[in-house]
């Protein structure tokens, strides 16, 4: 019954708004060169005495360097698909966190719980159900510099500033990034410390949000050099994001016992009504504090060591999905929801030489905290209907049938840490290596309470009042490597071949309890009554299971690239990720399986007109092997199988153009076939092994289409600059269209939850800089258009999302359709930021 829809109930919580700042940050003089320019933008031949760095009179795109081969490499030299948004981009689209920059990376797809609980897949490779607490591995690794900020359930929700760019790396990159990035793999480069010259700005804002409240943002960055060797970098923020969603006065009337619960503000409590005074208007805020500290000292000529300090605290209220029988942006639930992320990570890396080859070693550990209030009066609802009968089982110490609402207590801690020492040989020589070795620990420490009040002590876990179901669970992920990848000019200048290789080693293991007590499940073979030893673990009655898996295994690449000229190229690549497997928490199911990512694929990077245009893309054929597929078993527990087959072919695109020295014009466009090439039956054999051949009973046929993602994503973005006397003023507008999508891979489920609706959305901007300031105003959503993001159950589809039948009276006459949760993205957002450089 329990333990994960938590993370699709619960995490479903919080959103990031559009944000815009009032606040305050001072800082002082003279900006430091951007380590990547963006493309788009005119490359600066200096920097004035105010810090402003003036644009040529002509139109031209500039070189944009990016590491995503663990090389400082220019773009149109890297023949693998990757999508880059520099410092200038990320500014001019507003970019404040994951769900902004995202939507103009349209190799990416993503389902949405709320800030800190984004699950992000790439090129197609989605199953949609992979959003437990223990649940697969992220197909999808995000880095934060050289080190990974991917934990066991996903990424950190990092927030956008000072930020040099965000690479997105599309298709299998198993070879230098291995487990975590099975699909691709999100790169975010800070901008590191400066010793040529002090630079600091700071950026102050404020928006309103329609049908909502007022938000803003206060950021700051100081850059100091401390000697001609040493420079140290401060940066802070402080975000508040305001809600939107409104939790409505309503009363839920429970059938079996006839008690009604209202969340009205005035209610007063009877002996079958109860009151919980939740109702609020614009209830979904968040709150943002965080910094980074970075110090970077030059021990000589050749070595070098940077060390970076990072924390954020993101307190999120309320719930950010919407009940469309309450009404558009609301819903009526009944106890308190809020959720608290705070992370902090420490980061070193040492860069230098020996000899001609250069030496990298880098090193992270990650601390992270989440806890989580969730209403899930939902499932006590839908299970208390015929013929469950759920609340006939929930009374009191004295016998009496009592209130059954459950609600949801949950803490999850994680730690991290990993190591990698690699080495480059100079990158003009004919033959070039790139080497490493790789380790990484996970942990991740589980404890979910579903509590109802006044619950029966018999009824309850033991030592866990009111807890009605707990989970207490540690797993741990390890994660060893050595990797590699040699390249060699056929032909010089022209013609080289690239052979990579990975060898792993994983060892996987969760344990712990899971379950009710043995007064209300005598007979369950986990919980109370399915102990395997008598001592307490953690503080739970005992320990109900502990497994491990372990595996070995090699990925492999080889690539082809052809330079027709010094400005195109082309590309065939073939190449490899993966997702390890682990343990199941229902401990008579077997462990699942890794799945594999094989991909073939004909690339080309290409400028034209004098450096004016860039034409950039990729087609590809996917084969994922086995995938791991996640469902809510019985009692609502997840279970995670290898489901089959599934092959994506796709096209990815991407335009950009210096139309001429004021107009700017990019596009990117991803097509995507992603299906089923074997039946989904649900079931394996006894080696884990799905089974494909099941005539009458298959769950998603051969040819069904994989959830999330659409079979089109595209955006536009046109950016129109003139001078305003000796000053600047521009224009922008982007526009972004995603395609409808599958809610859920199986048919049945999917037709009870329905399909994700395409949408459009408009932003536009506007913007005047003068000397060492300027100011932007901008529109979010201007049509205010409600984009599906997420759709969702709080408990199995078959019961809360289940059809009412007047004849049986099973489900409710109020929710004929069942219940079901749409999260979209914010509404109408009018803001205004102001940003000053010294």
């Amino acid at each position: 019954m329990h333990g994960t829809s938590s993370r699709k109930a619960g995490r479903i919580q919080r959103v990031r708004l559009n944000r815009l700042p009032l606040a305050v940050a001072i800082c002082f003089a003279m900006a430091s060169p951007a380590i990547a320019q963006d493309a788009g933008q005119s490359q600066p031949p200096a920097t004035t005495a105010t810090g402003k760095q003036p644009k040529p009179k002509v139109a031209t795109l500039s070189t944009v360097t990016v590491t995503a081969q663990k090389r400082t490499e220019n773009l149109q030299k890297v023949p693998i698909s990757i999508q880059v948004l520099g410092t200038e981009k990320l500014e001019q689209l507003h970019v404040n966190n994951f769900d902004d920059y995202v939507k103009y990376l349209p190799s990416v797809s993503y389902q949405t719980f709320g800030p800190g609980f984004a699950l992000i897949y790439m090129r197609g490779v989605a199953s949609g159900g992979d959003g437990n607490h223990s649940g697969s591995s992220p197909s999808v690794g995000v880095y934060l510099d050289e080190q990974p900020v991917t934990t066991i359930t996903g990424p950190l929700d990092i927030h956008m500033y000072d930020i040099a760019r965000v690479e997105a790396l599309a298709g299998p990159q198993g070879t230098l990034y291995g487990a975590s990035a099975e699909a691709g793999a999100l790169r975010i480069i800070t901008n590191k410390p400066d010793t040529s010259g002090f630079a600091a700005n700071y950026t102050v804002g404020t928006d309103s949000v329609s049908h909502g409240g007022v938000g803003y943002v206060a950021e700051g960055m100081v850059n100091i050099p401390l000697s001609k060797a040493a420079a140290i970098r401060l940066v802070g923020w402080h975000e508040h994001d305001a809600g939107y969603i409104d939790n409505k006065t309503g009363t839920r009337t429970y059938p079996t016992s006839g008690i009604t619960v209202s969340n009205a503000k005035d209610c007063t409590s009877t002996s079958l009504l109860v009151c919980k005074h939740t109702a609020k208007s614009h209830y979904n805020d968040v709150d943002i504090d965080g910094a980074r500290a970075a110090l970077k000292v030059d021990l000589n000529d050749d070595w070098s060591i940077n060390g970076t300090l990072m924390g954020q605290n993101t307190k999120a209220h309320g719930n950010i999905a919407s009940d469309p029988v309450v009404g558009d942006l609301a819903l009526t639930h009944f106890y308190p929801e809020n959720t608290s992320d705070r992370f902090w990570q420490a980061a070193l890396t040492l860069e230098g030489k020996i000899g001609n080859f250069d030496l990298t070693y880098s090193y992270a550990h990650l601390n992270r905290n989440q806890e989580e209030h969730n209403d899930y009066s939902d499932y006590s609802f839908w299970y208390d209907q015929y013929p469950y009968a759920y609340g006939s089982y929930i009374y009191d110490n004295s016998g009496a049938l009592i209130n059954p609402s459950q609600y949801i207590v949950g803490k999850d801690h994680y730690s991290m840490d990993s190591h990698e020492l690699r080495i480059a040989s100079p990158s003009e020589d004919r033959l070039r290596l790139v080497a490493g070795v790789f380790w990484q620990r996970q942990l991740h420490d589980i404890e979910q309470r579903y509590k109802i009040d006044g619950l029966a002590d018999s009824l309850s876990v033991t030592g866990w009042p009111d807890t009605i179901w707990l989970t207490e669970q540690v797993r741990i992920d390890r994660d060893e490597a050595v990797f590699g990848e040699l390249s060699y000019d056929i032909i010089p200048d022209t013609l080289t071949a690239t052979v990579g290789g990975r060898y792993f080693r994983s060892n996987n293991s969760l344990g712990g309890f899971y379950g009710f007590s043995s007064g209300f499940s005598p007979s369950s073979s986990y919980g109370e009554a399915g102990c395997i030893s008598p001592q307490s673990y953690r503080g739970a009655p005992c320990l109900d299971f502990n497994k491990s898996v372990k595996e070995t295994g090699s990925l492999g690449k080889v690539n082809l690239t052809w330079n027709i000229t010094p400005t195109k190229l082309v590309y065939l690549t073939r190449s490899e990720g993966y997702r390890p497997g682990g343990i199941n928490r229902r401990g008579s199911l077997p462990p699942y399986k890794s799945d594999y990512l094989t991909n073939y694929e004909f690339g080309w990077k290409t400028s034209w007109i004098n450096n004016r245009l860039s034409f950039n893309g990729s087609v590809f054929q996917q084969d994922w092997k086995d995938f791991q597929f996640s469902i809510l078993g019985a009692n609502g527990l997840t279970e995670i199988k290898n489901a089959n087959q599934a092959r994506i072919k796709g096209l990815e695109s991407e335009l950009n153009w210096a139309a001429t020295y004021n107009l700017e014009l990019s596009a990117g466009v991803a097509f995507y076939n992603a299906k089923l090439t074997a039946n989904y039956c649900g079931i394996t054999d006894a080696n884990g092994t799905p089974i494909t051949n099941c005539p009458g009973a298959e769950q998603a046929r051969s040819g069904s289409q994989l959830p999330v993602t659409p079979r089109f994503k595209g955006n536009l973005v046109a950016r129109y600059t003139f001078d305003v006397g000796e000053n600047e003023a521009f224009v922008q507008a982007g526009l972004v269209h995603v395609g409808q999508r599958r809610s859920d891979l199986r048919t049945v489920e999917n037709s009870l939850v329905g399909n994700l609706a395409a949408y459009n959305t408009v932003d536009i901007s506007a913007g005047y800089s003068k000397n060492s300031w300027s100011i932007d105003l901008y529109v979010n959503n201007l049509f205010d258009k409600r984009a599906q993001l997420y759709k969702y159950a709080e408990c199995a589809e078959a019961v809360c999302a289940a059809h009412y039948d007047p004849v049986t009276g099973a489900g409710s006459p109020l929710y004929p359709n069942g219940q079901v949760y749409t999260v979209t993205n914010p509404p109408r957002t009018i803001g205004i930021r102001f940003k000053q450089d010294f």
